[in-house]
C-alpha cells in the first residue's frame, strides 16, 4: 500500500508539473481551410470531412492508392491485436491462463469496435471543446461512402469510412495492452467493466486532445490558423507531437496498467515461486506479428502512400532492430545470457518508442531512440519493478509506459532538422518552421504529463468503482486452478 501511495503521488506531481510550464515556442503543424467557401466542412481529427455543399462544388477526388494503403494498414493493425498481441501476452503467462488472455484480447477488441462506432469516433474526432468532441456522429450518423477525410497534405483526402476503421483499430488495441499488467488474477467481467469506463473517459479524450484539428485545408493565413487552432484538441494546441500514439496509446495504457496492478495486488507466489512464461515460442510469434503489423500502425498514420510514408517505414524498421540489440546486449552483460523473451521484449520497446517520433525523426535518430529505449526498458522491467515490488505481470508499464515516455520526450530531439529530423511543417508558410528543441521539449512534456495524470486518475477511480461493485480479483482457489477453467470452463491445451 505504501508503494502504491508513493507511485500515485509521483504520478500526480508529474501531471501537475506539466500545467505550470510555459507555452511552447514551436509552431504546431499548422494547416488550411477548404479553398471553396461553398463547402461546409465537419472536423474529424487529423483532417476535415467534406459534409455538404451549398453550391455545385466538385469535391476533391480521393486517390485509389492512398485508399488501398489505408485498408491494408487497417488490416495490419488488426493483425497486431488478433492474433499478435494475444499470442505475445499469452505465451508469457502460465499454461493454465493462456486461454484467458486470448479471450480477454479477443473480446476487448470486439467490444471496443462497437463502442467506437456507437459514440467513440464522434467524441474523439468531432468538434466540441479542447478535451471532448461532440455527439454529432454517434452511430456514424451522416457518414456515407462519399464522405471524405483530409490527410496531412492540402487537397488530399481519403474516404471517411476507412479513416473511421483505421482509428477504430487504435481504440481496440490500447485497452487490450492494459491487461498485461494484471494478467492471471482478475475477473473477466471486471476487466470488461473497467474497459468500458476507461475507454470512455481516458482513451477518447486523450485521442481528441492529441489528434483533433481542423486539417491542413483550414490554415490559409495567420488569422485562419488562429481560428482553426482554437478548435483543436488541448495538447495539439500545446504543440505536442505524437505521430502514431506514444501518448494516446502507450503512455495512456501503461499508466492504467500500473495503477491496475497496484490496486489488484500481486499474484499468489510472486517472488516466491516460478511464474515463468509457458511458451516463449508463442511470445516470439506474437512479437513478430506485432512488428509486421506495426508498419500499418505507424506508416498508416500518415494517411497517405507517399515519400514521408517511406521514411516512417524505415524508422519503424531501424528503431525496432536497434532496441532488440540493446535489450539483448544489456541482458547478456548483466545476466550472463541473452534470452529470446528479452529479444522479443526489446523489439516491442523499440516499436513503442519510435511510434510518436516516426514521422519526424531521421533514420539515424530512430536508431539512437531504439538503443535508448531497449536499454532503458530492460532496466525498468528488472531493477525498477524489483525495487518497487509491484507485480506488472507482462510488463505493460515497463515497456509501454516507460517506452512511451522515452519516445514522446525523445521526439523533441530526433525531430530537429539539425540532427536529421524533418522539423515541423508550417502550413501557412508552406515550409518547415523554425525549430526550437527546448520549446518542442516543453510541448512534449505537456503531452507526457497530461497523459500520466489523466489516465492515472481515470484508471484509479474506474478500478475502485469496479472493485466496489463487481469485485476485481478472482478467489484464491480460482487463481490457483487457473483462469482458463475457473473463468471460462475450458483450457488452451489438452494433454
Amino acid at each position: 500500500m505504501k508503494n502504491f501511495l508513493n507511485i500515485f503521488i509521483l504520478i500526480a506531481l508529474l501531471g501537475f508539473a506539466g500545467f505550470s510550464l510555459a507555452e511552447p515556442a514551436v509552431e504546431t503543424p499548422a494547416a488550411t481551410p477548404a479553398e471553396s467557401t461553398a463547402v461546409e466542412a465537419v472536423e474529424t481529427g487529423q483532417g476535415i470531412v467534406v459534409a455538404s455543399s451549398t453550391e455545385a462544388v466538385t469535391p476533391p477526388a480521393v486517390d485509389k492508392g492512398d485508399t488501398a494503403w489505408m485498408m491494408v494498414s487497417t488490416v495490419l493493425v488488426i493483425l497486431m491485436v488478433i492474433p499478435g498481441l494475444a499470442l505475445f501476452y499469452g505465451g508469457m503467462v502460465r499454461a493454465k491462463n493462456m486461454l484467458s488472455v486470448l479471450m480477454q484480447v479477443f473480446v476487448i477488441f470486439s467490444m471496443m469496435a462497437i463502442l467506437w462506432s456507437v459514440y467513440g469516433y464522434s467524441i474523439a474526432f468531432t468538434e466540441g471543446n479542447a478535451f471532448f468532441g461532440g455527439l454529432s456522429k454517434m452511430f456514424l450518423l451522416g457518414i456515407t461512402p462519399d464522405s471524405q477525410a483530409a490527410t496531412f497534405s492540402k487537397g488530399v483526402y481519403i474516404p471517411e469510412y476507412i479513416y473511421v476503421a483505421f482509428q477504430l483499430t487504435f481504440a481496440c488495441i490500447t485497452p487490450a495492452l492494459i491487461i498485461g499488467a494484471f494478467a492471471e488474477r482478475v475477473k473477466f467481467s471486471a476487466i470488461l467493466a473497467f474497459m468500458l469506463i476507461w475507454f470512455t473517459f481516458a482513451y477518447l479524450p486523450m485521442a481528441h486532445m492529441v489528434w483533433f484539428w481542423a486539417g491542413p485545408d483550414a490554415y490559409t493565413d495567420s488569422a485562419a490558423a488562429d481560428t482553426a487552432g482554437a478548435t483543436a484538441g488541448f495538447l495539439f494546441q500545446k504543440g505536442a507531437l505524437d505521430f502514431a500514439g506514444g501518448t494516446v496509446v502507450h503512455i495512456n495504457a501503461g499508466i492504467a496498467g500500473l495503477i491496475g496492478c497496484l490496486i489488484v495486488g500481486r499474484r499468489i507466489g510472486f517472488q516466491k515461486e516460478s511464474l515463468a512464461p509457458h511458451s516463449v515460442t508463442l511470445t516470439m510469434v506474437g512479437a513478430s506479428l506485432l512488428w509486421v503489423g506495426w508498419f500499418g500502425f505507424n506508416v498508416g498514420s500518415n494517411l497517405e502512400a507517399n515519400g514521408l510514408s517511406t521514411l516512417v517505414f524505415v524508422n519503424t524498421l531501424l528503431a525496432t532492430a536497434a532496441a532488440t540489440l540493446a535489450w539483448t546486449a544489456a541482458e547478456w552483460l548483466i545476466r550472463g545470457k541473452p534470452s529470446m523473451l528479452g529479444g522479443a521484449s526489446g523489439a516491442i520497446a523499440g516499436l513503442v518508442a519510435i511510434t510518436p517520433a516516426c514521422g519526424w525523426s531521421g533514420p539515424m535518430g530512430a536508431i539512437v531512440l531504439g538503443l535508448v529505449a531497449g536499454a532503458a526498458c530492460f532496466g525498468s522491467v528488472t531493477s525498477l519493478k524489483s525495487k518497487l515490488g509491484y507485480d506488472d505481470s507482462l510488463d505493460a508499464f515497463g515497456v509501454h509506459g516507460i517506452g512511451g515516455i522515452i519516445g514522446a520526450l525523445g521526439t523533441a530531439v530526433v525531430a530537429s532538422p539539425a540532427l536529421g529530423g524533418t522539423g515541423v511543417w508550417d502550413y501557412v508558410a508552406n515550409g518547415v518552421a523554425e525549430y526550437s528543441m527546448s520549446g518542442q521539449f516543453i510541448s512534449q512534456l505537456w503531452g507526457v504529463c497530461v497523459s500520466i495524470l489523466w489516465s492515472g486518475t481515470v484508471a484509479f477511480f474506474a478500478f475502485k468503482f469496479v472493485d466496489m461493485t463487481i469485485g476485481l480479483r478472482v478467489s484464491e482457489e480460482a487463481e490457483r486452478v487457473g483462469l482458463d477453467i475457473s473463468e471460462h470452463g475450458e483450457t488452451a491445451y489438452h494433454i
